[in-house]
């Protein structure tokens, strides 16, 4: 048992990447949409590239989207408006009548006859409706039918035929023209005018009911295919009727594919492209990105954002598809290429890419956009820390997609006439949601304990709180790594390695001289030399120790990991030569060399190797006491040489091509730093 605890301890990053896989494929099969593939690719106004495909099975032909949405629009269009009549509020309104009739004084003035008159005034009133205020509003033009509703009856009427506010004093003074009594027809006229009241309303729940009813009652299909009915020949052109029937079938199979028992072999297939995919990007970090591979922090970070953007392009098709060009996919290689390199960000851009194309609709158009966009982010996004960068290039990758749609729409359509101004916004709003990339570094940054251009900036302010120190606690330290910084950009700049970040490194490289500053000799102002009162052990001791110190001093400021790497390794395991040598020469016998040698590690990378080159290179420069252009030459050339000799950059990814360009690049600078003037007389 404790020999398996051990082994577990001893493997424990290779058990933490596995889990991650095994969690990374899960949740991204897990996150794909449950739907099949239809096998065959096909595009409206080309040719049928596959031998000629015959129906396996009888199916119905869908309708288009467009045409049941052109259908649900006729049917809204078109419905018949339904209005309630209440038959209670007729006789309420009669008996009203007479009632009031019989209260008024003149009652025993007017006959039998003119109060069969004011009933059938009402009648007339009443015999189609008399429609409320409200409910006119519903009524569109005097020549439609509206549909009446009494009780269990529906009857059409024409919509002029129905009573309003405004007509009635007009029907019932015109219905009065033969009473003669002036009197009495007032009479008649007030009682009939206060009496009489709407009984006609819009019946909105029938109506939505009705209109609602027909749109679920729309057929969803326009045709039949037989079993072994040919549906397109080879070579056909994809339109009309043939691609109505491909995209009937497709729907058809992609769906079965998941309804039947083989459920679980499409899964499983899905997985194994998945784990290839992702196996890809592991193979691809232990071989070419060993030092990645080693992080199981970079490792997270990369595969938590593979993830994110799986998550939200799923999303986004179950929703609807058509948005899924607003999610900003370029984030990702911008993200990985901020914080890593640019290699590594299309590499998992493209694979990304290329997992996401299960899940899409007309994954060869998106992943071809796709990939385009993701090259060229790789290729402009770059020196975050200027903003205007991120603008021009967002700006860039933003009209690569529009230039691409419009490219794959002419092929498609065979003219530019079908262009939707739609899939353009989509594009724009991509765009702007990818200066989201900024936030999503800081907040990565905060998480990850990673660093990217932006922070280094930052950093590499002089008026930063550590730098402040370092300049007035030790100013030749400070002076000096201001003159390594400026050697270390320029060579950076030339070599293609990351200039932003070997200058910060060199800023901060020798900020353990903070504890002892006075042993140094850049920072003695005197003739006083503390070392001469100590042994060489004791004094190689203290100079050693500045790197030590600087590690601690970095960690208390908490300065990232990447900054630190160039505190540990801007020595290497070099000796510290003056005091080793001056050992041997007292006594020869007994030195023991690993007390006067730097504890490591070595640089591994083309910046560490840089800032160990320029370190010694601007130090040695101090020494020279005619630095003629010969002698800068063999300086360089003795201290290159010698690094080169002691294996210091057996570790780092620089090439000789890289250090001939380094030596170039340091002579240059140092030989303009100490270039002589003419004497000027006095």
């Amino acid at each position: 048992m404790k020999k398996i605890v051990n082994q577990l301890l001893q493997n424990h990053s290779l058990i933490y990447k596995v889990i991650l896989y095994v969690l990374m494929v899960v949740l991204i099969v897990f996150l794909f949409p449950k739907g099949g593939k239809f096998k065959y690719d096909y595009f409206k106004g080309k040719p049928w590239q596959y031998e000629n495909y015959i129906a396996p099975f009888n199916f119905a032909i869908q309708k288009s989207q467009e045409e049941i949405n052109k259908e649900i629009l006729d049917i809204e269009r078109n419905s018949k408006l339904y209005f309630s009549y209440n038959q209670s509020i007729v006789s309420k309104v009669k008996n009203s009548f007479l009632q009031q009739l019989n209260r008024n004084p003149f009652t025993e003035d007017i006959d039998e006859l003119l109060r069969d008159k004011g009933i059938s005034i009402i009648d007339k009133v009443y015999k189609y409706g008399f429609i409320d205020n409200e409910s006119i509003q519903k009524l569109s033009t005097a020549d439609e039918l509206v549909t009446i509703r009494k009780g269990t009856l529906a009857i059409d009427v024409q919509q002029k035929d129905l009573i309003k506010s405004s007509q009635l004093l007009q029907l019932i003074n015109r219905n009065l023209q033969d009473v003669s009594s002036v009197e009495t027809k007032n009479l008649l006229l007030n009682i009939l005018s206060n009496v009489i009241e709407p009984n006609i309303s819009f019946d909105e729940n029938f109506t939505q009911k009705v209109k609602q009813d027909a749109i679920d009652n729309i057929s969803y299909t326009k045709g039949f295919v037989a079993e072994n009915e040919l549906i397109i020949l080879k070579g056909d052109i994809v339109e009309g009727k043939k691609i109505e029937a491909l995209n009937s079938i497709k729907s058809e199979l992609e769906s079965q594919v998941w309804s039947k028992s083989n459920y679980n072999w499409v899964v499983f297939g899905y997985s194994i492209l998945v784990a290839l995919a992702l196996l890809m990007l592991f193979l691809f970090l232990r071989k070419y990105r060993r030092d990645i591979f080693d992080d199981n922090n970079k490792i997270t970070l990369i595969f938590l954002n593979i993830l994110l953007i799986v998550f939200l392009v799923t999303i986004v098709v179950k929703y609807d598809a058509k948005y899924v060009y607003a999610v900003p996919l370029c984030i990702l290689p911008i993200i990985l290429k901020a914080f890593f390199d640019a290699r590594l960000g299309l590499f998992t851009h493209v694979l990304t890419v290329l997992l996401l194309g299960f899940i899409v609709p007309n994954s060869f158009e998106f992943i071809f956009l796709q990939i385009i966009a993701g090259i060229v982010t790789i290729l402009t996004v770059s020196e975050l820390y200027k903003r205007v960068n991120l603008f021009v290039s967002i700006g860039q990758i933003t009209m690569i997609y529009m230039i691409a749609y419009v490219a794959f729409t002419i092929i498609q359509e065979g003219n530019a006439n079908d262009l939707n101004l739609f899939y353009f916004g989509l594009f724009a709003f991509n765009g702007i949601l990818a200066f989201l990339a900024t936030i999503l570094i800081f907040v990565y940054e905060r998480i990850f304990g990673l660093v990217s251009d932006v922070s280094l900036l930052e950093l590499s302010n002089t008026n930063s709180t550590l730098l402040r120190e370092l300049a007035e606690k030790a100013p030749g330290t400070f002076q000096h790594s201001m003159q390594v910084a400026n050697l270390a950009e320029a060579v950076a700049n030339e070599i293609g390695a990351n200039s932003m970040l070997v200058r910060t490194g060199a800023l901060y490289h020798d900020i353990g001289k903070l504890n002892n500053p006075m042993y140094f000799t850049e920072n003695q102002s005197t003739s006083v030399n503390p070392h001469n009162d100590l042994s060489n052990y004791d004094s190689a001791k203290i100079i050693i120790d500045h790197v030590l110190d600087g590690i601690e001093i970095a960690k208390k400021y908490r300065l990232p990991d990447r900054i630190i790497d160039f505190i540990r390794t801007h020595h290497g395991t070099s000796l510290v030569y003056y005091f080793y040598m001056q050992e041997k020469s007292e006594n020869p016998d007994s030195v023991n060399i690993d007390e006067f040698r730097y504890p490591g590690p070595n640089p591994f990378s083309k910046e560490t190797a840089i800032l160990m080159m320029c370190d010694a290179a601007e130090a040695a420069s101090k020494s020279l006491k005619e630095p003629t252009a010969q002698a800068i030459d063999k300086l360089i050339d003795t201290i290159v040489s010698k690094q080169m000799k002691e294996g210091q950059f057996m570790n780092a990814n620089i090439t000789f091509k890289d250090l001939e360009l380094v030596k170039k690049i340091l002579k240059k600078k140092l030989k303009n730093i100490y270039h002589l003037r003419i004497e000027y007389p006095e």
